[in-house]
C-alpha cells in the first residue's frame, strides 16, 4: 500500500505545498515570475497580488490581467494563486467575481489578507464557492489566510480548522505595526523577529494551529532584497525553530535560497528512503534499521521528509521515486 493510504488512517492527510510562495504585483514581474517557474519547475508557487499590486482606481483591470495570465500558456503548472483585497476593501468581491469566474479552473488558491475572525474567512470562502458554482467549476478552490491582526491570531486555531483553508501566513510587518510602537521596528527584520517574545508567540501560535489541523504554516517576507541569502537563512530558522514549511519571496533572487533552506540533506533522504522501502516490504509493520526500532510514527515523519524533498525538486533514489511518486 502507498504511504498516504496506510500511514494516515483515521486522520486527514497533511496538506503538501511548494515551500516557496513568490509574490508579484506588476504585469512585468508577473510575466517574469511565470518564465522563471517554467525554467525551474513547480518548486515554488506564484501569488499575483491584487491588494498591493493594483493601482487605485484600476482594481478591476488588474484583476482581469491576473485572470488572463493565469489562463495563459505561460502558466505551465497551474501553481499560480492570487491575493485579493482585504474584506474591508470595496474591491474584494469584484476581485473574486472576476478571478474565479474567469480563471477558477486553473487558480491554485485565493489569499485573504487582514482578516479579523473565522466568520470573515468563512464569508469570503462562501463567496468564492458561490462564484465557482455559477461558473460551473466543481472543485473547491483552496483558501490561504494572512494572520496579521490581533483578532486573527486569537482565532488562528479556528481559522486553520476550516476545511477549505490549506495555509496560514504570518504577516509580520502589519502585526508589528498593530502594536503601535510597543514592539520595536527592528522586530520586522532578523534576528529580532525570531527573538522578540511577542513575535515568537505569534509565530508559534500560527505554526501550532496549522500542525493541529494538517495545514501549512508560511513564514513572512524578508525585506533585505539586496542580500537574497538572508531570506534563505530566515527560512532555515523558521523551519528549524518554529516548524514552518513555506516562506514568502518578494524578489526572484530569494526563491532558490528559500527552496534550498527547506530541502532535506542527502543523508536525510537516504535514511528516509531505506526506512520506508523496508517498511513497505514489511507491510508497514515495525522494522529495525541501524539498530533503531521504527514504526508508523517514524514512518509518517520520514514520508513527510521525502515529500518535502520531492517538492523542492530534489532527485530521489530511483526505487523510492518509482514506488511512491510515479
Amino acid at each position: 500500500m502507498h504511504p498516504s493510504e496506510v500511514l494516515f488512517q483515521g486522520e486527514a492527510i497533511p496538506v503538501q505545498l511548494p515551500v516557496c510562495d513568490h509574490y508579484a504585483g506588476s504585469e512585468k514581474l508577473m510575466r517574469k515570475s511565470l518564465a522563471l517557474q517554467r525554467s525551474l519547475g513547480p518548486i515554488f508557487d506564484i501569488t499575483f497580488d491584487c491588494e498591493d499590486g493594483a493601482a487605485v482606481g484600476l482594481e478591476r483591470e488588474h484583476a482581469q490581467l491576473c485572470a488572463q495570465l493565469i489562463n495563459g500558456a505561460d502558466n505551465a503548472y497551474n501553481r499560480v494563486g492570487v491575493r485579493i483585497h482585504d474584506p474591508s476593501h470595496a474591491s474584494w468581491r469584484e476581485d473574486i467575481d472576476i478571478l474565479v469566474a474567469a480563471a477558477g479552473a486553473r487558480l491554485a488558491y485565493v489569499v485573504i489578507p487582514k482578516v479579523t475572525d473565522v466568520v470573515e474567512v468563512a464569508r469570503v470562502t462562501d463567496h468564492v464557492n458561490q462564484v465557482a458554482r455559477t461558473a460551473g467549476i466543481a472543485r473547491h478552490i483552496p483558501i490561504h489566510v494572512l494572520i496579521e491582526t490581533h483578532a486573527a491570531l486569537e482565532q488562528a486555531f479556528d481559522i486553520a480548522a476550516l476545511v477549505q483553508v490549506e495555509c496560514l501566513s504570518f504577516g509580520l510587518m502589519d502585526f508589528v505595526s498593530a502594536h503601535h510602537g510597543a514592539i520595536p521596528g527592528e522586530a520586522m527584520r532578523s534576528p529580532e523577529q525570531f527573538e522578540h517574545p511577542l513575535i515568537r508567540r505569534a509565530m508559534l501560535e500560527i505554526s501550532a494551529a496549522c500542525h493541529r489541523h494538517g495545514k501549512v504554516p508560511s513564514h513572512n517576507v524578508s525585506t533585505d532584497i539586496d542580500t537574497p541569502q538572508r531570506a534563505g537563512d530566515d527560512a532555515h530558522r523558521a523551519r528549524a525553530e518554529f516548524g514552518y514549511l513555506r516562506k514568502w519571496s518578494i524578489h526572484p533572487g530569494q526563491i532558490e535560497p528559500i527552496v534550498a533552506a527547506f530541502r532535506p540533506s542527502d543523508r536525510e533522504i537516504g535514511a528516509a528512503s531505506q526506512i520506508l522501502l523496508a517498511a513497505h516490504e514489511n507491510s508497514w509493520a515495525p522494522i529495525r534499521h541501524d539498530g533503531q526500532l521504527h514504526d508508523r510514527a517514524s514512518y509518517r515523519y520520514y514520508w513527510s521528509l521525502l515529500q518535502r524533498a520531492h517538492a523542492t525538486g530534489t532527485p530521489l533514489p530511483p526505487p523510492v521515486a518509482e514506488l511512491f511518486f510515479d
